[in-house]
């Protein structure tokens, strides 16, 4: 069966393809989610006018894999604590489309928290899906289009 999810951490290329590579995971789509304005541009997200942050949508197949597991390879992908240094856009948000995909968020990031992988407390916003506004074409499958290997290869991180 397919379900959706939304999931926002850190800059979103590096999310898509990290996202889109995971077993059972299709149709991922950059997006601004979160904010208050409509169809917001680019410029207006990174300059923190919007209140949106970057974010990847996409579908799953619960036979190929839970929605646990997707979070658990979400948060072993990104450094949650980017927002702190690169602006509010980048903050780590899981996105729940029912009450049992908020049962779980909720589980796994009390893991997440509890686990010591951090050094610090790590700040993830749990909210309900909203609104969604397809990024900029030059956003969608960042990597794949510039042949960018890795993290360490772009500004994502």
């Amino acid at each position: 069966m397919l379900e959706q999810a939304l999931l926002a951490g850190g800059c979103f290329w590096g999310l898509q393809a990290q996202l889109k590579a995971v077993p059972g995971v299709s149709d991922t789509l950059a997006v601004y989610t979160g904010g208050t304005t409509e169809n917001p541009s680019y410029a207006q997200v990174c300059r923190q006018e919007t209140g949106h942050v970057e974010a990847v949508q996409l579908k799953f197949d619960t036979e190929q894999i839970s929605f646990e597991k997707l979070l658990e390879i979400f948060f072993q992908s990104h450094d949650p604590v980017l927002a702190e240094r690169f602006g509010e856009q980048y903050r780590t948000t899981v996105f729940y489309a029912n009450e049992e995909q908020n049962k779980i968020a909720q589980k796994v990031i009390k893991a997440v928290k509890s686990s010591g992988i951090y050094p610090k407390d790590i700040d993830v916003a749990l909210r309900p899906v909203g609104n969604v506004w397809p990024a900029e074409d030059y956003h969608q499958d960042y990597y794949a289009k510039h042949n960018v290997i890795s993290d360490d290869d772009c500004y994502c991180r």
